[in-house]
């Protein structure tokens, strides 16, 4: 798929983190961009400032997605890319001083982060399924949905997160092989420790302490640069029903 103004996409949490960093680099090369958050004052200054659309979303409610995808699409059309990022990550343990994990938040990290992703991308992908192939493979457009190394190496505390981005990884090859016929891509990026705000709202003491853990390069990922990866899986097409890490070698430890 090549990157231009014949191109749309969409953005899941793209107001902020590494959402915006791939509205942002998806615009810079050509592509119409549409940006689906529940913040409406950065997602619709975002917009403005890429020249994009802003779609106001709760990605756990399906209806709210369909309405969102429809004024998004009413701007910059049908897409062919579609990138989910919404995320939460709030900390708990499983029992924690005589108490066990509050189920509503398991439950709302779970929706949020898994069911959100599932509703947009199906969503995204029956609207993909309508358009005319852009090659001779039939291709027609490339979901990218965001999971992450804690999926694989979850630490303390991330229980929910990890069980949720877990999810995420999990339900890419079968995605990917349940759309062959559309042909619809599908794709995930396994992030590790990135300059997203959550991070870099942290002192910069348990900054400098989070990246002396990442081997090569030992610094924290750069938002353009996972925007760079989300380019790349979206131009290849035999890049299909993979998740790929972009973690700088690193292996998260239990604490």
């Amino acid at each position: 798929m090549q990157m231009n103004s014949e191109i749309s996409a969409i953005v899941s949490g793209g107001a902020s983190g590494l959402g915006a960093a791939v509205a942002e680099h998806l615009s810079g090369l050509g592509v119409r961009v549409g940006i689906l958050d529940l913040n409406e004052a950065d997602g619709t200054r975002l917009a403005e400032r890429i020249g994009g659309a802003f779609g106001q979303v709760d990605v756990t409610d399906a209806s709210s997605v369909s309405k969102a995808l429809s004024t998004v699409r009413a701007e910059i059309g049908q897409e062919r890319i579609c990138v989910n990022c919404a995320g939460i990550a709030p900390s708990a343990k499983t029992i924690s001083r005589g108490a066990v994990h509050d189920a509503a938040l398991f439950e709302k990290v779970l929706g949020v982060n898994l069911l959100g992703t599932f509703n947009v991308a199906t969503q995204s992908a029956l609207g993909m399924s309508d358009l005319p192939a852009m090659n001779a493979d039939g291709e027609r457009g490339v979901i990218i949905n965001t999971s992450s190394i804690a999926a694989f190496e979850g630490q303390m505390g991330q229980i929910a997160y990890a069980a949720s981005k877990a999810g995420v990884a999990g339900m890419t090859l079968p995605m990917a092989r349940d759309l062959t016929k559309t042909g619809v891509r599908v794709l995930a990026i396994a992030p590790g420790i990135f300059g997203t705000p959550m991070v870099t709202s942290f002192p910069q003491d348990v900054q400098d302490a989070l990246a002396v853990n990442i081997p090569f390069p030992s610094r924290l990922g750069k938002p353009e640069e996972f925007a760079e990866l989300v380019a790349f899986l979206a131009s290849n097409s035999m890049m299909n029903g993979e998740v790929v890490r972009i973690d700088g070698a690193t292996r998260m430890q239990a604490k």
